[in-house]
């Protein structure tokens, strides 16, 4: 992966409030973002603009679902956050 292929934008969006977002986000970025399609890559930029209360709860805890359009993206989020990568 080259990171200058990666928005400085979005490196700065994926810091957040939380420690924990801020080490799923960044390395889904750094690992993932460029794998994903255009469309996903527009979804995960949506999603950084929610709140860090909602991004916890969809992310680790499962008790809340997200808006139907961004359950896509965050369960590729999710799903990486636990393989352990």
């Amino acid at each position: 992966m080259i990171q200058q292929d990666i928005p400085p934008q979005l490196r700065w969006a994926c810091r957040r409030g939380m420690l924990e977002l801020d080490i799923i986000l960044l390395r889904f970025l750094e690992y993932s973002y460029l794998h994903l399609s255009p469309a996903e890559q527009a979804l995960f930029s949506q999603l950084l603009e929610c709140n860090d209360q909602d991004l916890f709860r969809w992310l680790l805890s499962k008790e809340t679902q997200p808006e139907e359009h961004l359950q896509s993206i965050v369960e590729k989020i999710r799903a990486y956050a636990l393989s352990g990568l």
